[in-house]
């Protein structure tokens, strides 16, 4: 049973409805939203994302297709918020959400799985990563906040400190408590895939997540021919950008538990967005990000700094061979896999809900 719900709260998570089936099971209620994300992003406006550079530009048009969305789920997000005593929200609902509570007289506070406020030492992830060095970084900092954030709400943040220490500059009432893992029954893997696993050396995992590409064949090809070039064995998620691959040596899975695939790999490919990246490090296997949007390039370069990746392959402008050298240096040489173990170590043993509890308790909820 999920935390919240053992602790007596009656929880309902209100989201996409394409998400139900992964709520199913756990205890906790389901209010769907109307929006489809997937088709969103497949759209021509969602499209459009992969033609924009990184930086000011690209959260420009993020903005623009949020604001077209927003109109869409107010009534729902309304509805659930009038059968609710504390609203917990996400960064991407902070601003409508925390007016509806306002308008509705109920407490509410941030969950956040991207560090959003004012900082020296980074800019805002949403931006696409790097740094306009520490003035630069608070003010784009500040600029974000502005939609995302009232002053002096709490916000706690569902990554670990280990990964991103808490900014010395932050305010009082942001917190960095840890990661939060989905609820899992004791995961097991499906039959062919762990034939597939056994019948060689462990494989390479493969996968972008929600992420859409355009162009899948061309980008399915390009992974097969790096992972052969690399000598690897590769499991292949189709994912919402349709991977596939063919082979004695490659296997297309569909969804699988992440808790249950990633400590049997090698390493892990990925689209560094924030879920996976924490599921590669809670498994303790080295990782290649190929960030493509949002804020996958922040967490691709904290994935390279702390020493668990060799390197960033961004999907804009991806060779093979780039994508065959990352994977080998990151299963033969030897401190990327040492590296990832002891981080992971230290993860599994981080307690990120506690805080949220009790902040829930604090609040009356």
């Amino acid at each position: 049973m999920p935390p919240l719900r053992r602790a007596g709260h009656q929880v309902t998570l209100v989201t996409h409805g394409c998400f139900e089936p992964l709520v199913a099971g756990s205890g906790v209620g389901f209010h769907p939203l109307p929006v489809d994300p997937r088709a969103e992003l497949e759209s021509p406006r969602g499209r459009g994302l992969h033609r924009s550079a990184s930086g000011t530009g690209k959260l420009v048009r993020v903005v623009e297709l949020a604001r077209r969305l927003v109109g869409r789920m107010t009534d729902d997000l309304l509805a659930a918020a009038r059968q609710s005593d504390v609203l917990l929200l996400s960064a991407s609902l902070a601003p409508l959400g925390h007016a509806i509570a306002e308008g509705l007289r109920l407490p509410s506070m941030g969950l956040y799985l991207q560090p959003l406020a004012p900082a020296r030492e980074f800019a805002p992830p949403v931006l696409g990563g790097g740094t306009f060095g520490a003035p630069g970084n608070r003010l784009a900092g500040h600029g974000v906040n502005l939609a995302v954030e009232r002053r002096l709400w709490p916000v706690h943040h569902g990554f670990s400190p280990l990964v991103v220490p808490r900014p010395r500059d932050w305010r009082p009432g942001l917190g960095v408590c840890g990661y939060w893992w989905p609820y899992d029954v004791e995961p097991g893997l499906p039959c062919a895939v762990e034939e597939f696993i056994e019948a060689g050396p462990p494989p390479v995992f493969v996968g972008l997540g929600s992420a859409t590409v355009p162009d899948a064949g061309r980008l399915s090809a390009q992974v097969v021919a790096a992972l052969r070039r690399a000598g690897l064995r590769g499991v292949i998620q189709r994912g919402w950008g349709g991977l596939a691959a063919d082979g004695d040596d490659m296997l297309t899975i569909g969804e699988v538990p992440h808790a249950a695939l990633f400590p049997r790999m090698a390493a892990v490919i990925h689209h560094a967005g924030a879920g996976t990246t924490a599921a590669g490090l809670r498994a303790g296997v080295p990782a290649v990000p190929v960030p493509i949007q949002f804020d996958e390039r922040f967490w691709a370069a904290r994935l390279v700094s702390l020493g668990v990746a060799p390197a960033a392959v961004p999907l804009r402008g991806l060779t093979v061979e780039a994508l065959a050298t990352a994977p080998r240096r990151a299963t033969r040489e030897a401190s990327y896999g040492a590296r990832a173990r002891a981080l992971g170590e230290r993860i599994r043993a981080e307690d990120g809900v506690t805080p949220v509890l009790n902040a829930v308790n604090a609040l009356g909820g």
